[in-house]
């Protein structure tokens, strides 16, 4: 890791409060971003990654409530600042990639005008040194006749261009942290590598990334750190090489499972047995306790805590010593 953390996130509680009791999206959870490093957030669908992210830019909707824990951006606690100067923090010096571009980009206005628009509120530009960059760097996330594409509506676009607009947003004023949600999402294959030798550049130049992602084989492609979720929380942290070769979770070796590989040899893939559970109704300890066919019988009574396994290498599994051998 590097010297310097970026961000560091210290106990985060994220909970909304229904008529049907209290759901913890985000329950306890501490990661770091080194700085000029790309860190990845890993999991299923509703184990809280998106929700971890849009609670560092302080984005939550009613019923949504941050509960508690520290935000650290450049040893200032995001948690603390008014909207005001968060306002002033978001698209400059901490941008987010969202995963719906249609609902992320406004409807009437130019492409080229709300890539703009980030230069001219944080960085003071005049109108055409701010529409020369941001043909650049529309041509940079690889959207062909950028000059062309930069007069066209969000609707005129396709699914993938609205994407590659929404990364050139998030990219334009070179923040000090990127949040990538699902970045490549709706991306052919070829569009999916430009953008992710595009984000190791902006690592390369210094920009810290905080990667959510459900495609271990993009995670795999461009992290150096990998954080693994479950029901809202941290289940393992590791080098991405050390997860990838010893992963100790049972969580963590069934979503590798799950994965093809070319050559492998394999007929069927593996899947993990069972559904996510209702964060409403979690188990006292373990929440994959319900789905592991490792389960002992204190697993499911008792939280693991979150322990050292090998140097770097933090797993929240009671039976540690055992799944990792």
């Amino acid at each position: 890791m590097g010297d310097k953390n970026v961000l560091e996130i210290r106990h985060l509680r994220t909970s909304f409060f229904t008529q049907k009791g209290e759901i913890r999206a985000v329950d306890d959870v501490s990661l770091d971003v080194p700085e000029g490093k790309i860190t990845g957030i890993v999991g299923e669908s509703g184990c809280g990654k998106s929700m971890t992210a849009r609670t560092v830019l302080r984005l939550l909707k009613y019923p949504g409530k941050l509960v508690g824990g520290e935000i650290l951006f450049d040893g200032r606690d995001l948690t603390k600042l008014t909207e005001k100067e968060m306002a002033k923090i978001r698209g400059g010096e901490i941008s987010m990639i969202f995963q719906e571009p249609m609902t992320s980009l406004n409807p009437v206005v130019r492409v080229g005008k709300q890539v703009e628009e980030a230069l001219r509120l944080h960085r003071r530009l005049p109108a055409r040194e701010a529409r020369r960059q941001a043909v650049a760097m529309l041509d940079a996330v690889g959207i062909a006749e950028a000059e062309k594409r930069a007069h066209c509506y969000p609707h005129e676009l396709s699914g993938g261009m609205r994407q590659r607009v929404m990364i050139a947003m998030a990219m334009i004023c070179k923040p000090k942290l990127l949040i990538a949600d699902e970045p490549t999402t709706a991306l052919d294959v070829t569009v999916q590598a430009q953008i992710l030798n595009l984000m190791k550049r902006l690592r390369d130049n210094g920009t810290s990334i905080l990667l959510i992602s459900h495609d271990l084989g993009v995670v795999a492609q461009v992290c150096d750190t990998v954080y693994v979720m479950y029901a809202g929380r941290i289940v393992e942290q590791a080098e991405v090489c050390e997860l990838f070769d010893h992963a100790a979770h049972p969580y963590t070796r069934g979503l590798l499972g799950a994965v093809s590989s070319l050559g492998s040899g394999a007929a069927t893939l593996e899947t993990i047995p069972g559904v996510v559970p209702n964060l409403l109704h979690l188990p006292a300890g373990c929440a994959f306790s319900l789905r592991c066919g490792e389960c002992r019988a204190d697993c499911a009574g008792h939280l693991p805590e979150l322990r050292e396994c090998a140097p770097g290498h933090r797993v929240r599994c009671h039976r540690i010593g055992e799944v990792s051998a």
